[in-house]
């Protein structure tokens, strides 16, 4: 298991997922979609071929791929750290501006914990993305 060490935290922890791929029906329209909802959160499109593409994490970890797929994809739902409630407020507007659909815009969820603030997007294949925070406002 691979180890990291948390730039804000004097700690290292173990990393159970090193990244996630998705399957996508147009690479490139994805690739728009996916860099204008992740910048907000501080990832970038790090890798990228006519397959699809790798976003990297804000500390340059490629963690969240999309790739081509011909079939139609199974639906996921990924969910990305915010640090902040105001990120994920900036998620959920840059994820509609590119053409997302809502699926649950930013609020507190309470049934999860008291301080679980996300907002939910539908990508044009369908996959549920969220952005959360956990910390208190």
């Amino acid at each position: 298991m691979r180890s990291w060490t948390s730039p804000r935290r004097a700690t290292t922890i173990a990393v159970m997922i090193d990244h996630i791929t998705v399957g996508v029906s147009d690479v490139k329209a994805a690739k728009k979609f996916y860099a204008s909802a992740l910048q907000p959160l501080g990832y970038t499109l790090a890798h990228e071929g006519d397959w699809g593409g790798g976003f990297a994490n804000p500390l340059g970890q490629p963690v969240f791929w999309i790739r081509s797929s011909e079939e139609k994809p199974t639906s996921v739902h990924v969910a990305f750290h915010a640090e902040s409630r105001a990120l994920v407020d900036a998620f959920y507007g840059a994820a509609i501006a590119a053409g997302g659909k809502d699926n649950g815009a930013p609020g507190l969820r309470p049934h999860y914990h008291e301080n679980y603030y996300a907002a939910f997007v539908h990508d044009a294949d369908g996959h549920n993305i969220e952005a959360v925070s956990h910390k208190p406002e």
